[in-house]
């Protein structure tokens, strides 16, 4: 971690850059990117790739690349849906994926594609709903008013609305949403390609990754249309050139208050990082057990794996002394300006003393918590289903503006989708890791605890476990589909082990969510609220928002950097692929590339560095040229990356990319993916 350390060391010393910015379609800077680059894109230009970018469901980008609804994507972000289509039998995760017709395309069971259409303000809505309220009142009617929002601009199935919040509270967005989901897979390599260099290269540069896949969104059983899309470039990109990226960061914490940011450093990131690194370990050995155990367990490792790297990322950048100084200092900055206008001091008053004292309340609720309502407890995909199953019939019937978030109108469509998926799930796994969930839950809570009691009686974790998975019937999607189409009837009235717990364990759980979202959550929002509606009448909106899961345009060059006084050059190359491979894991190149040796010109670029602003969840971001054309794909960032959670270092800020001549090479010689190939190239002719 020395390298990052040192990247925010120079923090405080380094001026803005224009490359900063993760930014929403209706307030990109063009003129910005003039003055730096020369180039202007217009409204026009920046309607087509927005069109253009895809949301997947689960945390990840992508986009069209066709007018037939072809999609590119990391072979990372469907893993889950490769692995799903697998089999003792047939490992696509080993072999590969390629379909020589449309009739071969495989429909992933859980993959939801969305394409971003309209943006609405409404702040005014929002404001007007909460005015005067605080605490819970203020939280239960801003949700309200939120799924009031979209369920009437979700007009049906088809359609996916979200009201999003940007600039803390500051404002708030209505974004509307074309929804796909019918997602069949195309084409992805081995995952030992798509993953090339493990977790020893993760986060890491020079990199050597074919991290690359290709879905198509269908609709009534036919290729959908897509008249927006990225055609591709003829030539590769070059260093030095301006690039763009469209994508969905996940989040940041730029705009966080000093008490949230220490908060993440000593109580957050210290409790998922324990958690993380022991499951890492228990993943690992449960693999050692048979080639069966590391076929279902290899795609869940690998992203246990990249978390953990992330989130230790993560807490190194706030473990940096310069970090926090220009953050204080921010704060400070901030609080003057607000303090010298009676009209912001008003507003803002006791803000940041009370996001902190809910934060102090919160760091001896978060482990109980975590346990008994995000699900660490639970560590099973079957226990999941239960709960939604004991949830949504408890929910759906009570008007749309009382639910849980998650079980009002415009999420039903997902909501159904997770629950009627066609996909396996392995018994042996589950069995594992709801051992270790229990026995967590054990540890943390302690033996004594009511709830732990409730749980698990007398009985050992592992036993436990074993007599839930083994007893349940909710891996048959027949099974699921009764149960909630009977609604709370059926649900009361099923003697299914993982039913039963769920059930048990419910109106716990609800308790410790509603103390967290009533002094907790509600307190951080209205509070952040406050303080970005005077942030932004200080500064204006001239900045761009944290990242929310939602589209964002940001510009930077294929460049590289300096580090311990030798130039790290921006791209690899194919043979640079070949001259890594050891021949053991992770450096082990596939059959498929060492047969393609001498196919290639070894000069062919495959991966490259840029200065754009990412961070995870642009995953999948295509990268353009100013012609709107693909140059390239973001699968990772370098390592002072990962403290882009919380400030952009432009001096090592870098992402990743897999190039798109790259891409073009590995399709053709590597794996004879004529089909795909022909498509994108069809494109260039655009």
């Amino acid at each position: 971690m020395y390298r990052l350390l040192l990247a925010l060391g120079l923090l405080v010393a380094l001026p803005a850059r224009a490359e900063e910015g993760m930014w929403t379609y209706d307030a990109f800077p063009s003129e910005a990117v003039k003055k730096a680059y020369g180039f202007t894109p217009t409204q026009a230009w920046l309607d087509s790739v927005r069109l253009a970018s895809v949301r997947l469901a689960g945390g990840c980008s992508a986009s069209f690349v066709s007018p037939n609804g072809l999609v590119m994507t990391n072979h990372h972000c469907i893993r889950s849906c490769v692995e799903d289509l697998s089999s003792s039998q047939k490992d696509l995760l080993a072999t590969g994926f390629s379909a020589a017709e449309a009739k071969d395309e495989l429909r992933c069971p859980k993959v939801e594609a969305n394409q971003l259409v309209e943006m609405t303000d409404v702040t005014a809505r929002m404001n007007a709903a909460t005015k005067g309220l605080s605490g819970a009142a203020f939280n239960t009617a801003l949700k309200a008013e939120m799924s009031k929002a979209e369920a009437e601009c979700a007009t049906g199935p088809q359609v996916r609305c979200d009201v999003v919040t940007l600039y803390n509270g500051g404002k708030y967005h209505l974004y509307k949403y074309r929804r796909f989901q019918d997602v069949r897979l195309v084409f992805a390599p081995e995952f030992s390609m798509a993953s090339f260099g493990g977790d020893p290269d993760n986060f890491n540069f020079p990199r050597f990754g074919f991290d690359v896949a290709f879905v198509r969104v269908w609709e009534n059983d036919q290729p959908a249309r897509s008249p927006n899309f990225l055609p591709w470039a003829k030539q590769s990109v070059k260093e030095g050139e301006l690039v763009f990226v469209s994508g969905h960061p996940g989040g940041t914490e730029r705009k966080s208050t000093v008490a949230e940011l220490e908060f993440q450093r000593d109580v957050a990131l210290p409790y998922t990082l324990l958690n993380l690194a022991e499951l890492r370990g228990m993943l690992r050995e449960f693999t050692q057990g048979s080639p069966e155990r590391l076929r279902v367990t290899r795609a869940t490792l690998r992203s246990v794996e990249n978390g953990l790297k992330a989130l230790r990322g993560r807490h190194q950048a706030l473990a940096a002394p310069a970090l926090l100084a220009q953050k204080r200092k921010e704060e400070a900055e901030l609080r003057t300006q607000v303090m010298a206008r009676a009209k912001l001091k008003s507003l803002t008053v006791g803000a940041w003393e009370e996001i902190a004292q809910a934060l102090e309340l919160y760091r001896p609720m978060l482990p109980e918590y975590r346990m008994k309502e995000a699900g660490d407890a639970f560590q099973s995909e079957l226990f999941t289903l239960a709960r939604q199953l004991v949830r949504s019939a408890e929910e759906l019937p009570k008007p749309n503006a009382e639910r849980l978030r998650e079980y009002t109108e415009a999420q039903l469509p997902s909501l159904r989708q997770q629950l009627l998926r066609e996909a396996p799930i392995s018994l042996e796994l589950e069995v594992a890791t709801l051992t270790y969930g229990l026995t967590r839950m054990r540890e943390t809570l302690g033996a004594d605890d009511p709830f732990v009691r409730t749980v698990l009686g007398r009985a050992a974790p592992a036993d436990m476990a074993r007599a839930l998975v083994v007893g349940t019937k909710l891996h048959d999607v027949k099974v699921r589909k009764a149960l909630l189409e009977g609604g709370k009837a059926a649900v009361d009235a099923s003697e299914d082990p993982m039913v039963v717990l769920a059930r048990k364990v419910d109106a716990e759980a609800r308790a410790v969510r509603k103390r967290y979202e009533d002094s907790v959550e509600a307190v951080l929002k209205r509070n952040g609220e406050r303080l970005a509606q005077a942030r932004l009448a200080v500064y204006g909106t001239s900045g761009y928002p944290d990242a929310t899961f939602t589209l964002r345009l940001n510009y930077g060059a294929v460049k590289g950097w300096e580090e311990n006084a030798r130039t790290v050059a921006p791209f690899t190359t194919f043979g640079g692929a070949w001259e890594r491979n050891t021949g053991n894991e992770p450096f082990k190149l596939p059959a498929s590339w060492l047969a393609a040796q001498g196919k290639v010109p070894p000069e062919t670029p495959l991966d490259m560095a840029t200065t754009n602003d990412i961070i995870g969840g642009n995953s999948g971001s295509p990268m353009v040229n100013k012609d709107g054309q693909v140059v390239g794909l973001v699968f990772d960032g370098n390592l002072p990356s990962l403290g882009g959670r919380y400030a952009y270092v432009p001096a090592t800020n870098r992402a990743v990319a897999v190039n798109g001549a790259g891409i073009l090479a590995g399709l053709e010689h590597v794996y004879g993916a004529r089909r795909v190939l022909e498509e994108l190239r069809a494109t260039q002719a655009r």
